[in-house]
């Protein structure tokens, strides 16, 4: 879990992740080595990113990659 706090923190310090409405959200493209993994650095701690991801339409990853 610290390390994830950690690249957080690079991640706003660098202005990757800004604050927008109470929210983070991402400035650029940051690679990940899954949906998890990013989902997890906006949430602070773990997180499903197929569950967690949502379009427009509040459609999930998952679903999303289960029509594809």
């Amino acid at each position: 879990m610290p390390a994830l706090l950690t690249m957080r923190q690079e991640l706003v310090t660098d202005g990757s992740l800004v604050e927008k409405n109470d929210h983070l959200v991402f400035s650029r493209d940051v690679e990940f080595s899954s949906p998890s993994a990013a989902a997890s650095i906006i949430h602070g701690g773990n997180a499903n990113g197929f569950l967690a991801w949502r379009d427009a339409n509040g459609t999930t990853l998952g679903d999303i990659e289960k029509d594809d």
